[in-house]
């Protein structure tokens, strides 16, 4: 190609490699060099109630010299602003966030920028403006949303970090199996990394040993005010422009790799469950995959399984599903505040691991990280400041999960040996912490367990990414 691709195809920064049984690995070029930072974390897990403070309601934390506090000083101290705020002690938590910001920084070291988001969050709470502060944070990065910056945000996190490549080589190599063969293929494309995943799957079926398929992808933009760029507005919205060019250069590659290929983007504003599947250019003689990749968390509570449900109407050979791997829901204090310091502790123990790799993976000065972390900071807005039924970041576990994809009539899928192998072979790539582990068995309701559906894609024996497969 004559441009340089939006995502990573072999002619840019990756390789791919088939073996004879006609699957194909995909990881970074060994060419690049990957700038690391050498400060190392260790992940830290809160306990669940946090420590009391002295008499007198003075702070427990030295905040003039937050370093000298032995341990984790920003979960402390936000532990301590969570049970100010399910106590509905407003005067101690607005001392907290006070001294909080005169420590925090988006800038500093992950305590300082735990510190800051968390602490911008539960000030939005405690002033009741969350919705409306989340909602310009949206407009302002939509003003600013281009192509090239999220493109170089996308490749330079795929190229230090296997949290969104652990997902696409899973899922491509589910849809591989359950579509080998078929002459005609339609993948609904539910997800929120901008097309990065598809130029492998058009390299690997260009070498199919038999005939080459026609490749159909509708990608579904949901716009319910989650995830880096999702703003609302018209053609000229900035997701508008970037998604344009994207499925310009997909065509160009897919004409590049021999593909014939055909590329549809619906634009759906409001919740998932609300989208009339059936308008989605669907053809009977087509073999239909779904493509679910940190999406399905966007949908209300209460809708997820009509949605799973639908998926399962739509009879598709396949349903590849990525979610990040965390139990924080119900953020209220209707209950004396017992469920709000389940999920705000829940909500740090997961964001503070987040931060930790996102520290310890990229460079120590990194535009494409700020972004990722502003990000991150907009999901705690949501999650800690605004209501229920307008969040689109409620994060469920694999056992969750996997009890909802049962209830709603779809059956777990395993991942070849093959699939698996391209996976391990994708995180020896990367710097040191990353690993693959099967999902264990035994409770697939909510438990501990996940019914065995699925692998884990963890950092330093953390679980982070799920990855699954499912079918009718």
């Amino acid at each position: 190609m004559d441009e340089e691709d939006f995502s990573s195809s072999s002619s840019h920064n990756k390789q791919y490699h088939r073996n004879n049984n006609n699957n194909y690995s995909y990881y970074p070029s060994t060419s690049q060099s990957v700038l690391l930072d050498p400060s190392s974390t260790t992940t830290s897990t809160p306990t669940d109630t946090p420590p009391s403070h002295h008499g007198g309601g003075g702070s427990l934390f030295d905040f003039s010299n937050p370093s000298s506090y032995f341990g984790k000083w920003a979960s402390n101290a936000l532990l301590e602003a969570g049970r100010a705020v399910s106590t509905n002690d407003t005067a101690r938590l607005h001392q907290l966030i006070w001294a909080l910001n005169e420590v925090s920084s988006p800038y500093g070291d992950v305590e300082q920028k735990i510190a800051s988001y968390f602490s911008q969050a539960l000030f939005t709470r405690m002033t009741e403006s969350g919705d409306t502060c989340h909602r310009n944070m949206r407009l302002a990065v939509d003003k600013t949303f281009s192509f090239e910056s999220t493109r170089k945000m996308l490749l330079k996190f795929q190229e230090v970090s296997p949290w969104s490549t652990f997902g696409h080589v899973a899922c491509n190599g589910a849809l591989i199996d359950a579509l080998e063969g078929e002459p005609k293929l339609h993948i609904i494309d539910i997800s929120n990394t901008f097309c990065t995943q598809w130029p492998t799957l058009l390299e690997a079926l260009a070498t199919r040993m038999d005939d080459t398929p026609h490749l159909k992808i509708t990608t579904v933009l949901v716009n319910n005010f989650g995830g880096i760029g999702s703003g609302g507005g018209g053609d000229d919205s900035g997701v508008h422009r970037v998604m344009r060019e994207i499925g310009s250069r997909l065509e160009k590659f897919a004409r590049l790799m021999g593909v014939p290929f055909k590329f549809n983007v619906v634009h759906h504003n409001g919740d998932l469950s609300s989208l009339d599947f059936s308008k989605l250019d669907l053809s009977d003689d087509e073999a239909l995959a779904i493509n679910c990749i940190n999406s399905l968390h966007g949908v209300s509570f209460h809708r997820r399984e009509a949605v799973l449900a639908a998926f399962r109407g739509l009879n598709p050979r396949v349903v590849a599903v990525v979610e990040e791997e965390a139990d924080i829901g119900d953020m209220g204090c209707n209950d004396g505040g017992y469920e709000f310091m389940r999920g705000f502790s829940e909500c740090l123990r997961w964001f503070r691991v987040y931060f930790e790799s996102l520290d310890e993976t990229f460079p120590r000065t990194s535009n494409e990280k700020l972004m990722l972390e502003r990000a991150a900071g907009r999901a705690l807005v949501d999650l800690l400041a605004c209501p229920e039924g307008v969040s689109a970041e409620r994060r469920e576990t694999a056992g969750r999960w996997s009890g909802r994809m049962g209830r709603a009539g779809l059956g777990h899928v395993g991942f070849s040996e093959e699939v698996c192998d391209d996976v391990r072979a994708l995180l020896r790539r990367y710097k040191e912490g990353w690993s693959m582990t099967p999902c264990s068995g035994g409770e697939s309701s909510g438990g501990g367990g996940c019914g065995g559906a699925g692998i884990f894609l963890s950092w330093k024996d953390q679980p982070v990414v799920w990855a699954s497969a499912w079918k009718p």
